[in-house]
């Protein structure tokens, strides 16, 4: 039986590609885009202001109430944020991955990709906490920072309205270094991957033109590694835009796009507004995704 069953599958390989490829596309299209279209559904609908019911009917209400200034102002203050951690990740990510792709030997690069990957295999929500404990104000930072004669600077830091807060653990900069931290893997192998591609010869024939090493690099090699770093970007400034878990826990009173759809679909109830929230970060990693495209950042995943 076992054989007949092989062989007929022998002889019918679209048969096989159905089977392997069915589950996986059922779920995403089901699950996954099933999702998606009923939020979209949802964002047309509003909210009763007197029964607080949700009213089933068609209408762009519900979208006219995103572009209030302070609804405006929780999509510019998250991109902002969701666009400096991507920044600084690329700038932490690419020295790092350079090393691992141009000069680590196999057992040093072993080593620093276990060293990167380690991290996620443990919670989010325990890396989250373990930055809360770090970053409060009787935490590990601040002692530190005490002890070489940098507490004032960092008092002063906190003080700068829009950024500060009363410690790092209940301010922008505490959301921005946790941010950075916890998506900064995601940005470190896709460089990697795509330094790796650069092929040697490249940089020889540059050398061998009379090119220095910084020119080699500026005209060579990042150019053609640019597309990992919109690669890793892209998963920087998604899981940034969407994310919930850090502003609630490292966040202050400012409300980020997370936590306002945490806030109308949990505590509100208006589950229209939180839908139509949730369109705004899908539009702007749509637009986002058509450019990382036109950079060539899908070849470097």
């Amino acid at each position: 039986m076992v054989r007949r069953i092989s062989t007929y599958l022998y002889l019918r390989p679209k048969l096989v590609l159905w089977l392997l490829l069915g589950p996986p596309l059922f779920y995403m299209v089901v699950v996954y885009l099933g999702s998606l279209l009923s939020l979209l559904v949802n964002s047309f609908f509003y909210l009763d202001g007197f029964t607080g019911k949700i009213v089933q009917q068609f209408t762009l209400q519900t979208y006219a109430q995103l572009f209030t200034p302070t609804n405006l102002d929780i999509f510019k203050r998250t991109t902002i944020m969701a666009a400096l951690v991507t920044i600084a990740d690329a700038l932490l990510a690419f020295p790092l991955s350079y090393y691992m792709a141009k000069f680590a030997s196999p057992r040093m690069k072993s080593f620093l990709y276990l060293a990167v990957l380690v991290p996620l295999w443990s919670s989010y929500l325990v890396r989250v906490y373990a930055w809360r404990l770090i970053l409060a104000k009787e935490g590990i930072l601040t002692w530190f920072l005490g002890k070489v004669g940098l507490l004032g600077a960092l008092n002063a830091l906190l003080n700068i309205p829009g950024i500060g807060g009363t410690s790092l653990g209940l301010s922008p900069i505490g959301m921005f270094i946790a941010f950075s931290y916890v998506w900064l893997p995601y940005m470190i192998l896709p460089i990697q991957t795509a330094l790796e591609r650069v092929p040697k010869t490249l940089e020889e024939a540059s050398s061998d033109l009379g090119a220095k090493p910084m020119q080699t690099f500026w005209s060579v090699i990042l150019p053609l590694a640019f597309p990992g770093v919109i690669a890793g970007s892209i998963f920087t400034f998604s899981l940034t835009l969407g994310d919930f878990v850090v502003p609630l826990s490292l966040g202050n009173s400012n409300v980020y796009i997370g936590t306002a759809v945490y806030s109308y679909q949990g505590t509100s109830g208006n589950i229209p507004l939180a839908a139509a929230f949730t369109m705004g970060p899908i539009f702007i990693m749509i637009v986002y995704l058509l450019i990382a495209q036109k950079l060539g950042a899908f070849d470097a995943l």
